[in-house]
């Protein structure tokens, strides 16, 4: 078994799109219309479905804002430079929730950041690339 994907609901999909692919960047691997269930998915990810988890957006066509519940925690990226690319995401627009730096009760250097729907996406540093 593998994970394929993780599916969040979405407001708006061309935002969110924007927001994983332009300031996460992200591929778009793939989009569809489903207009019987009104509805679209797409799926989102930095490598090949065959190869790599990704995650699917789905937009339901008669809603535009969900409550995130307390349920959810977070999706995790890991990440070269996390300095580097906290910086990055807030020059093109994207919210650093959480500066980074060392989590609490540990050592490994951690920051958080929202997608346009609120959702938490915590940045881990790599520790083969750790610069600070």
């Amino acid at each position: 078994m593998k994970i394929l994907h993780t599916m969040v609901r979405v407001g708006n999909l061309d935002q969110s799109i924007n927001f994983y692919c332009d300031i996460l960047g992200m591929n778009l691997i793939r989009r569809k219309d489903y207009p019987n269930g009104k509805f679209t998915l797409a799926f989102v990810g930095y490598g090949d479905e065959s190869n790599s988890a990704v995650i699917e957006l789905t937009q339901n066509w008669e809603t535009d804002k969900y409550d995130l519940g307390t349920g959810y925690g977070h999706i995790a990226l890991g990440v070269d430079d996390i300095y580097a690319t906290c910086t990055k995401i807030k020059s093109l627009g994207g919210k650093v929730t959480r500066e980074p730096g060392a989590m609490k009760h540990g050592t490994t250097v951690i920051a958080f950041i929202e997608d346009p729907d609120g959702y938490k996406i915590e940045l881990i540093q790599l520790k083969d690339h750790a610069s600070n």
